[in-house]
């Protein structure tokens, strides 16, 4: 399927596969190492969760200026991959946990938004593989999600929380490795055909088309926002539900609690295909959706997840460990909404934002996964205060008032955007 795109897609794809290996490796025992191993309280935990993986999505916006102003995408994604390599490894000394945090926030700001860019640079406008190309590229990003847990998770728990980590950072130098050999793959950024072309040219003015189409991205912006704090509870208050309120013993073998979150990821990599040929056979007959509307049903199909864990969370007096095919069905339907809401997300940022703040805008669009996984910490503190059913249907409520936004907008959000 990824052959008949641009050999630079190989090249950021395998990049983007190992630094999300390094930052869900790290992640998928965060709040375990917070609570058992630095003595946090839930609450402590789940709040220092949702500022981290928020500030990981607040950076990019400027990552992204830094980018289109100065460095060029190119030179940014090195400087983010060094800059979380750093933070990785710091991870293994308890008293330099913050600045590790640090490292990795700066660094990934750097790294994302410009990675993201690139794919979208190796197609000219108009081209339809586009939609495709994120989709393909996201399913790097969710292998290196899948192998994360299984290999930092299980390190971390079973030997050393530090051995978890250090993995992360290994991770991470393999990606920048790949980057670095796969330069001439990679289409010029924008700061290289400047250079290119000698004289620089007078910037022309935003006319009103650019402005609607920004606009009409901070719309979907603000949606997201909701679908980012439903959906980030996977690493917060779902990995405790995993751990505490699952059984999780296969064969007289107990599963690492971590391990739940390669779920998820190896989802996305099995149904990615399989949405990619629907979607196109559904192009083919002129009844594809459109990329708003697949938003909408993402958001839809998230809320319906959380239904799923009603039942087995009203039994919990009765039964205090669900069974493991709970998580798994909620975690199916969960990535079914993820498929149809973030690539598409990521591609349709590439196609309407102008041209000369492209890598700004994907900053733009990341800040809804920050307000969102700030968000999901805040909505993570109310774990332990309130019946387990109530939390997962407040989950659902506000997953599916986002998806009804989206189709209460719809109109409105294509027309701004000429689509």
């Amino acid at each position: 399927m990824i052959r008949n795109h641009p050999p630079g897609l190989y090249v950021l794809f395998f990049t983007e596969m190992w630094e999300r290996f390094s930052y869900y490796g790290m992640r998928s025992l965060l709040v375990y190492y917070m609570i058992k191993h630095l003595q946090f309280t839930q609450e402590r935990s789940s709040e220092i969760y949702g500022l981290y993986t928020g500030f990981v999505y607040f950076t990019p916006l400027f990552g992204g200026m830094l980018a289109d102003r100065l460095l060029g995408q190119r030179r940014t994604v090195i400087l983010g991959a060094v800059l979380m390599a750093i933070g990785h490894f710091l991870m293994a000394f308890e008293s330099l946990f913050y600045p590790a945090l640090l490292f990795l926030i700066l660094g990934n700001g750097a790294f994302k938004p410009n990675i993201s860019t690139q794919v979208g640079a190796l197609y000219a406008p108009g081209d339809h593989r586009r939609d495709r190309a994120f989709s393909l590229f996201y399913m790097g990003i969710n292998l290196g999600a899948f192998f994360s847990p299984l290999v930092c998770g299980t390190l971390g728990e079973r030997i050393g929380f530090h051995w978890g980590f250090g993995a992360a950072g290994v991770g991470m130098v393999i990606g920048l490795l790949v980057y670095l050999s796969g330069q001439k793959h990679l289409a010029p950024d924008l700061i290289m055909q400047k250079q290119g072309a000698g004289q620089p040219k007078p910037v022309e003015p935003m006319t009103r088309q650019d402005w609607l189409k920004i606009g009409a991205i901070f719309a979907m912006m603000c949606l997201t926002i909701v679908f980012w704090s439903v959906y980030e509870q996977q690493g917060n208050t779902m990995a405790l539900w995993a751990d505490a309120n699952t059984d999780r013993v296969i064969l007289g073998w107990e599963m690492p609690a971590s391990w739940f979150q390669s779920f998820n990821p190896l989802m996305i990599f099995l149904f990615v295909p399989l949405l990619n040929i629907f979607w196109g056979w559904q192009d083919r007959r002129g009844k594809e959706p459109s990329s708003i509307a697949k938003m909408g049903i993402g958001c839809l199909l998230l809320s319906m997840a959380f239904l799923i864990l009603i039942p087995p969370a009203r039994e919990l007096a009765v039964n205090p460990k669900a069974s493991l095919l709970w998580l798994t069905a909620c975690t199916f339907v969960l990535t079914l909404g993820e498929i149809h809401l973030s690539p598409i997300g990521l591609s349709l940022v590439t196609k309407i934002a102008p041209a000369r703040i492209v890598s700004m805008m994907m900053g733009v669009w990341f800040l809804s996964s920050f307000f969102g996984n700030y968000l999901s910490g805040y909505l993570g503190t109310f774990w332990e205060k309130m019946p387990k059913e109530q939390f997962f249907l407040l989950m659902f409520g506000l997953s599916f008032a986002a998806g009804l936004a989206f189709f209460a907008l719809l109109k409105p959000l294509q027309k701004a955007i000429g689509r």
